[in-house]
């Protein structure tokens, strides 16, 4: 039986991973968070994983509020960089596998056409710096590894962009919402679920040339604006979706105006099917209802 240490299990990631454990009796997940676990904690890790025969771990965990990060930065650079290095050097200590879970926010934005894992990485806020920081230990410490950059993260999970925007259709008439910030929004239910498949694969390739950094979302590309009008379609909200300008929304953090990831390594490599971000937000929805 393969074991898998998940970290930050009730962020929105780590909660689709434990919806989904039920479907793999084959494998089996220890989930954690803050009050099981502190990876900012180098001895805390350790003991916690003594006894354990840990051959992968998810790290689901981060600071997340990008603009909290702005006024927060020793508790990002903690979690999103000093954790990281932790794991990775536990990890390197005890061979085990991790999966880590970065960002669009390592790029500039700036860019017109899908950032590749290759591209030149420019990060243009705390969030987006603490977070490639997390990355850089990884693979300076322990290149067996994966590090899946993502972008628009949803859930009926947690705080997410599709459940504000329900909630608020049905309480409002209208909403403004910016049309000059491009990427793809992406399902953690299908990134839970492909973490899974990337695992089994390793498992069963056992192909150290797979390791490294990959970009996943789902396909296609979107505004806010976009994203926000298909919700209440779907929703049946007769919410009217107005669009506006990033200057209309001033925030302590930069935003990327374009961080479309480009998908064709991980779908190269391990063979996914990546579904279009129009056709899941009625699954998701459809959750949250039920």
């Amino acid at each position: 039986m393969t074991n898998i240490l998940v970290t930050g299990s009730k962020g929105q990631l780590g909660s689709e991973i434990k919806e989904l454990s039920k479907n793999y009796p084959n494998i089996h997940f220890v989930f954690t968070d803050i009050e099981e676990l502190d990876i900012t904690s180098f001895a805390d890790i350790e003991n916690f994983l003594a006894g354990k025969k840990i051959s992968y771990l998810i790290n689901c965990a981060a600071y997340t509020n990008v603009d909290g990060a702005e006024e927060n930065k020793e508790m990002a650079e903690l979690l999103n960089a000093e954790a990281v290095k932790n794991l990775a050097t536990i990890s390197k200590q005890n061979n085990i596998i991790p999966i880590h879970i970065s960002t669009d926010y390592v790029f500039s934005g700036k860019g017109f056409k899908p950032y590749s894992e290759e591209e030149q990485t420019e990060p243009q806020s705390v969030y987006g710096d603490t977070k490639l920081k997390g990355e850089n230990y990884l693979q300076e410490i322990c290149p067996n590894h994966i590090t899946i950059r993502t972008s628009w993260l949803y859930s009926p999970f947690g705080k997410n962009f599709l459940k504000t925007m329900l909630n608020l259709g049905k309480e409002r008439d209208e909403l403004q919402v910016v049309t000059d910030q491009v990427g793809t929004p992406t399902y953690a239910y299908d990134l839970a679920k492909y973490i899974i498949h990337i695992i089994e694969r390793l498992e069963k390739d056992n192909r150290f040339e797979d390791f490294g950094i990959y970009h996943y979302s789902n396909e296609g590309v979107c505004s806010w604006f976009d994203f926000a009008t298909e919700i209440q379609i779907v929703a049946n909200n007769k919410c009217k979706i107005n669009s506006t300008d990033s200057e209309s929304f001033k925030t302590l953090a930069k935003r990327p105006h374009y961080s479309v990831l480009n998908k064709s390594k991980i779908k190269h490599i391990f063979e996914l099917d990546i579904p279009h971000w129009r056709g899941r937000i009625s699954h998701c929805i459809n959750r949250i209802k039920s």
